[in-house]
């Protein structure tokens, strides 16, 4: 079956670079108008070269004035909403507990929690109008295993989960659908970063730590940023019309995460 995205007015936070770059190169092929934010320059002058069809804003997602202004943009760009891709998110502090600043926790739980309730609070009157649509929500392997050392990320989303199921009941009367996607160990230069720091925490190789992660995949792997992206179409989609309220594990078969 094919999945269309033809006609659909898409918004992606941190949608210039990773997963979200993506997700928004696979809409805009399926048939979407996008529009992206970012808080990386390099990154979103580059997709402005490659894809000058996909208009864009320069905003922190855990700032309330950068998000009213992503949505204000979204609205002359496109004309109205059917889907929101809340994607931005960072890793966070690698530390045991009694290492990690508080600071380093608030902003993790800025970004990958708060930046989430600002755009879907600015998002969802749009959707509305537009008669329904869906709400799609990056929370992660970690929002249902434990991750020892990556405890502000785990607890963020652990929440992401907690809010979707909760406004997919919220919503459901509106005719928006809202689900979240739970990526496993996405190739590239994040998970990259992630293994280099807990190698150093561990005192072991980074090829080691990767080996150990994928050693509590069923299958034995990791997965793509395509992979997400054709998950987060499938639920906008026609095809996922039915689904809503959903955590959708994206990750080989994950049992644990070291």
């Amino acid at each position: 079956m094919h999945y269309s995205a033809k006609g659909l007015r898409v918004v992606v936070s941190a949608g210039a670079a990773g997963i979200g770059r993506a997700i928004t190169r696979t809409f805009v092929e399926q048939g979407a108008r996008v529009h992206i934010c970012d808080v990386d320059d390099a990154a979103l002058e580059a997709f402005r070269r490659e894809m000058p069809e996909v208009t864009r804003t320069r905003a922190d997602v855990s700032s309330v004035t950068d998000v009213e202004r992503l949505f204000q943009d979204a609205e002359r760009s496109l004309g109205g909403l059917d889907v929101l891709v809340n994607n931005a998110g960072i890793a966070g502090p690698t530390a045991r507990v009694e290492d990690i600043r508080p600071e380093d926790w608030d902003r993790c739980i800025a970004v990958d929690l708060n930046g989430m309730f600002y755009c879907t609070r600015k998002a969802m009157p749009m959707i509305k109008a537009a008669g329904g649509g869906s709400i799609i929500n990056l929370s992660s392997i970690a929002g249902r295993l434990g991750f020892a050392l990556r405890t502000p990320y785990s607890a963020a989303k652990w929440a992401v989960v907690g809010f979707t199921q909760s406004l997919a009941v919220e919503a459901g009367p509106d005719k928006v659908r809202v689900n979240c996607i739970q990526p496993g160990i996405v190739e590239g230069e994040r998970i990259d970063r992630i293994v280099a720091a807990k190698a150093g925490q561990l005192g072991l190789s980074p090829e080691k730590v990767l080996a150990q992660m994928v050693e509590g995949i069923a299958l034995k792997s990791t997965v793509t940023a395509q992979d997400i992206a054709n998950t987060a179409l499938f639920l906008a989609s026609d095809a996922g019309r039915h689904i809503s309220g959903q955590a959708i594990s994206v990750c080989g078969g994950a049992r644990y995460l070291v």
